[in-house]
Order: C-alpha cells, then structure tokens, then sequence
C-alpha cells in the first residue's frame, strides 16, 4: 500500500492519541487504506476522522466476516 506514514496529517492524528492507542490507530489506518484502493483504486485517509473514532473507543471486532 502507498501509505505515507511520514505525513503531517497522519503524524498528528497519530500523536494527538495517548500511546496505548496508537497501534489500534495504525491498524485502522492500514485497514481503511486496503479497503479504499481496493474500492476505488485510489488510497485517501481522512486521518483525524480515525483518530476520533479511535479515541471515542473503536477497536477490532475480532475475526473478519468473510463476504465471499
């Protein structure tokens, strides 16, 4: 994926999280990222967006649902 974890907006989402968080923030990120390009061929992340929904109390359900 073409993810630029070196982006200010992704730096400052992430580090607006307490360290604890961060990781889960990473992995909504990557999982957010896989899902637009293999929707729209293209990556966009609106990085504070995820970071509220981190801090809010989003985390992994588990094991993925497979649609298939």
């Amino acid at each position: 994926m073409s993810l630029n974890k070196k982006s200010e907006k992704y730096l400052s989402a992430k580090e607006s999280l307490p360290k604890n968080l961060q990781p889960i923030y990473d992995q909504l990120v990557e999982e957010y990222t896989f899902h637009t390009m293999n929707l729209y061929g293209k990556v966009f992340v609106a990085y504070n967006i995820l970071s509220n929904l981190v801090r809010d109390g989003w985390r992994p359900s588990g094991k993925a649902k497979n649609k298939n």
